[in-house]
């Protein structure tokens, strides 16, 4: 089975950027859309940002909202996230997977292995 791929993550300051990456997701998923979760030890994975692939109109969670943008590549089956302004809290690992719902994160499946981002002070 396919699992989607994601990169990008590493160790960056506060104040900092980080843009990830994940493909291959409109060849995986048969659904529009997509979006990007983190989940830190502890705690329940939360979704992050989440787009309509096909208008390309998007959402991001209020704490993100004015740091990141969630775009995509039709082209190259690829999802991104820009990460600006990065802060501590934003510490966690992310993923991307389909999106239908913020409720329905457990129900989803094929997860990939995620990217860490860790954010110092």
């Amino acid at each position: 089975q396919v699992q989607p791929a994601e990169s990008g993550g590493g160790l960056v300051q506060a104040g900092g950027s980080l843009r990830l990456s994940c493909t291959p997701l409109r060849r995986i998923f048969n659904n529009y859309e997509m979006a990007w979760y983190r989940r830190t030890p502890g705690k329940e994975r939360e979704v992050v940002a989440a787009i309509d692939w096909r208008s390309g109109r998007s959402h991001l969670v209020d704490s993100v909202k004015s740091r990141f943008t969630i775009f995509r590549d039709d082209a190259k089956d690829t999802m991104y996230l820009q990460m600006n302004s990065l802060k501590p809290e934003d510490t966690a690992n992310y993923y991307c997977n389909e999106f239908k719902g913020a409720l329905d994160i457990a129900e989803l499946t094929n997860w990939g292995q995620g990217t860490t981002v860790t954010v110092s002070s």
